[in-house]
């Protein structure tokens, strides 16, 4: 069995936030925690899919709330482990592995410092991919996993269960405890028996965020190389060069939204590029032709450090460079295309795939 050593954690938040499309929250927090937690309990065991044992919970954990939120409302560390102790009691069962919900700086880095307190592997795998804004857009959620019996905590403590008719509920009863928790809340989700988490979940995307972040941080490699390794590795092509004009953002409903609009140099001198985001880079639109769009995955990378920037952390002057990548292929089903294609959020634009490739 792999291990994750304090060695890996940058490299883990870079790649992750970069997979996590802008959402998925700030690694920086997550980061924090988890080198506290391997410092004090020892490297985390990393298990594949495949080598679960044959009875037991696996519980993903996760971080839900506006991004913009959970910059400034730290946790206070009890949160996670009342959580999933609130999901046991209830189901009678005992966690065996932690897994992510899904790929995002904040949302890969939170469960690692759930599974080093709780003494327990973290699975090589997570629900989406990438990073979605709301809970039912999961792979869970295709296979027909309840997301539910659902625990919130935050940081005073105050405990919330919810059991809902389908996942959908889930996420508005979430939502709204969420809010009334002051924005931001950990969580313990989709509860399954090993045997389910083999069947309906994405595997390999924690070793995968590792490996994306060890090109970013690659000190030999020059950035024009770093960029072409990233690209190759996620089948994905840059979509444009520029400077960050404005950025609209709003904080509404548990979600920060908004629009961030670049004004292109270079090879892109003269174009104007839109990105629509919901905590997730949703749409790319270049001269308002959309470029990439959502389920497939568009990020945006500080043009000298190539590190991902998150839609919380956009802001006017910065120097960028604006990428896509093909989604995992379950959202490309209609059942995928039906829970988070664009027109799931409102966007009027049928779903073109993003083919990877040269863009520019």
């Amino acid at each position: 069995m792999r291990t994750i050593t304090a060695d890996d954690l940058t490299a883990l938040a870079t790649g992750a936030t970069l997979l996590g499309t802008g959402g998925g929250g700030d690694p920086y927090i997550g980061l924090l925690m988890a080198q506290a937690a391997v410092a004090k309990h020892g490297p985390i065991p990393l298990m594949d899919l495949d080598d679960l044992p044959a009875e037991g919970l696996v519980m993903p954990a996760a971080m839900i709330g506006a991004p913009t939120v959970i910059v400034e409302k730290i946790p206070n560390g009890t949160e996670m482990r009342q959580a999933v102790r609130a999901l046991e009691r209830l189901l009678s069962e005992e966690t065996v592995a932690v897994m992510s919900i899904e790929a995002g700086g904040l949302n890969s880095i939170i469960p690692l410092t759930l599974a080093a307190e709780l003494g327990l592997p973290l699975v090589d795998a997570d629900g989406i991919g990438r990073a979605f804004p709301e809970v039912q857009m999961t792979s869970f959620t295709i296979h027909g996993v309840p997301a539910t019996p659902m625990s919130l905590v935050d940081d005073k403590g105050n405990t919330v269960t919810i059991e809902t008719v389908d996942n959908l509920w889930t996420e508005r009863f979430a939502r709204t405890a969420t809010v009334q928790m002051g924005g931001s809340a950990l969580i313990a989700i989709y509860p399954m028996t090993t045997e389910v988490a083999r069947k309906a979940s994405i595997p390999g995307t924690i070793g995968l965020a590792m490996e994306l972040g060890r090109i970013v941080e690659a000190p030999d490699l020059g950035g024009e190389e770093r960029l072409r390794r990233l690209l190759a590795r996620m089948r994905g092509a840059r979509l444009f060069e520029g400077k960050v004009q404005d950025v609209l953002r709003r904080t509404t409903g548990g979600f920060a939204r908004g629009t961030a609009t670049l004004t292109g140099y270079g090879a892109h001198q003269g174009q104007l590029m839109r990105i629509e985001f919901q905590n997730e880079n949703l749409m790319a639109l270049r001269d308002g032709v959309p470029m990439a769009m959502v389920p497939d995955l568009i990020s945006v990378l500080d043009q000298e450090t190539l590190r991902p920037i998150t839609t919380e952390a956009l802001a006017y002057g910065q120097r960028v460079i604006v990428v896509a990548s093909p989604c995992q292929p379950i959202w490309r089903t209609p059942r995928g295309l039906e829970i988070a294609g664009p027109r799931y959020f409102g966007y009027d634009f049928d779903y073109v795939p993003f083919p990877g490739g040269d863009a520019a």
